[in-house]
């Protein structure tokens, strides 16, 4: 506790007392506090003094205040009231007495019932709030406080926003510089609001966001209490964010044995990287969820239903096959064609000419790859945190001096913009290393592949 935070404990703000400090945020410091009025416990959220004169943070508070305050939930923290106090900004909330999940995970305190309770009370919460149109944007285990008589409440909605309306142009997607990301307590330059581990795709990207984005999240949430660990994890900020966009979450049936299939289900929905693909919105999660309590109640045990299956494995077949739809269906025409010329009577001498042509199309498209990713060193190499870009098959490796959010950004959008021109064959993958030992760093460029090197990273004359 710094002498700053620990002079108001004990003095009188209004007509709160100040009793305790109770945690820290990205934005403010978190009291707790006696209204002396009401003679009930509150928690007093406070913008930190040297934010006070930033008129965007300033700003971006007091939204926080207006947003939470029409909300009304059993699961959502309430908002009692927002004031100044010698140039300071400070929002009364209600005080929770409890555990936050993450402790509960921690103590080894949640079983299966719990966690699936907790999250059908947080995804009834939500429901509410996106209804009003508010997104909370920093769902994760930190921000759910249990109460001891098994209340699930959602803190903080320093992160929510109001939707823009329909028809109303949202900000520009994708937009690097728009806002911050926080990570472990600190922030990064050049990306989104949220916290790293819990982030959705699209907010790991920094594009547009709407209430799926807190379905991802609270996904995340109920995949960390059932399975004891998180889905999406790297040893760095920056592995993290390629995790949360491009790969799979391991089952979690596979990370604990035993479970319900119908939790491998839901979670999976929650966890899908295209939004449409996703619960369309909270309430169903929470029906999910509620059917789910029933099961587990008592005691039925199935597998999933026949056209469940069948999906899951038209899914599996989609995914395997290039370029999506349309590669199902030039797959089927090429079959088609293949035995149209099987059983009809033709010259074959008459199709030397088409299949030229269609060899010298197959050598453009064998080649569209290669000049794309030719392109994307062009465009990433203008960073100048850019230290070597290398290009092995499909594999693409950006070496930057430190982790930059901003260049992470671009070199997903660029990679993702590939793959969703490639006709056939297997999509690109790229990672970003930062702050690699310079004897390992000379190793890689030794290496096949290197297209771009910075004029100072080129590789040391070996030694003789």
């Amino acid at each position: 506790m710094t002498v700053e935070e620990s002079s108001i404990i004990g003095r009188t703000l209004k007509h709160y007392r100040v009793e305790a400090l109770l945690g820290r945020g990205g934005m403010g410091v978190v009291y707790k506090a006696l209204d002396i009025r009401l003679q009930r416990p509150v928690a007093l959220k406070m913008l930190t003094p040297n934010l006070v004169a930033d008129p965007e943070r300033r700003t971006r508070f007091l939204r926080e205040a207006q947003s939470a305050a029409v909300l009304t939930h059993p699961a959502i923290a309430q908002v009692y009231d927002i004031d100044e106090v010698e140039g300071g900004i400070f929002i009364a909330m209600e005080f929770v007495d409890g555990k936050t999940v993450t402790r509960l995970i921690k103590d080894g305190e949640l079983d299966l019932m719990g966690a699936v309770e907790i999250a059908r009370q947080i995804a009834d919460g939500l429901a509410k709030a996106h209804e009003l149109g508010i997104l909370h944007r920093d769902i994760k285990s930190d921000n759910i406080m249990v109460t001891k008589d098994g209340h699930a409440k959602l803190l903080d909605f320093g992160l929510a926003k109001l939707l823009e309306p329909r028809g109303e142009a949202p900000g520009a997607a994708g937009d690097p510089m728009a806002t911050l990301t926080k990570s472990h307590g600190q922030t990064m330059p050049g990306a989104v609001m949220g916290t790293l581990s819990y982030m959705s795709p699209e907010q790991a990207r920094g594009q547009a966001l709407d209430p799926r984005s807190d379905i991802f999240s609270l996904g995340i949430v109920f995949y960390e209490m059932v399975a004891g660990e998180l889905p999406f994890k790297g040893e760095t900020p920056i592995d993290t964010m390629h995790a949360i966009a491009y790969e799979e979450a391991k089952p979690v049936t596979v990370v604990r044995r035993n479970l319900s299939p119908q939790v491998h289900r839901i979670v999976s929905r929650c966890l899908r990287k295209k939004p449409d693909d996703r619960y369309p919105d909270a309430r169903a999660l929470a029906a999910d969820l509620k059917r789910l309590e029933q099961d587990l109640e008592t005691g039925t045990r199935y597998s999933l239903p026949r056209g469940e299956r069948l999906r899951n494995w038209l899914e599996r077949v989609k995914a395997s096959i290039p370029y999506g739809n349309k590669g199902i269906v030039i797959m089927a025409v090429a079959i088609g064609l293949t035995a149209v010329l099987l059983v009809a009577r033709i010259n074959w001498g008459s199709l030397i000419g088409p299949a030229v042509l269609g060899l010298l199309v197959y050598r453009a498209a064998r080649n569209r790859k290669r000049h794309m990713l030719g392109k994307f060193a062009q465009k990433i190499a203008k960073f100048p945190d850019v230290r070597a870009v290398i290009i092995r098959e499909d594999k693409v490796t950006v070496v930057v001096d430190k982790p930059q959010a901003s260049v992470y950004l671009r070199v997903t959008s660029l990679i993702e913009e590939i793959n969703k021109k490639l006709y056939y064959g297997k999509h690109v993958e790229a990672e970003v290393k930062s702050e690699l030992a310079e004897q390992d760093f000379q190793n890689l460029l030794r290496q096949t592949g290197v297209v771009y090197i910075r004029d100072d990273a080129a590789p040391a004359p070996a030694k003789k």
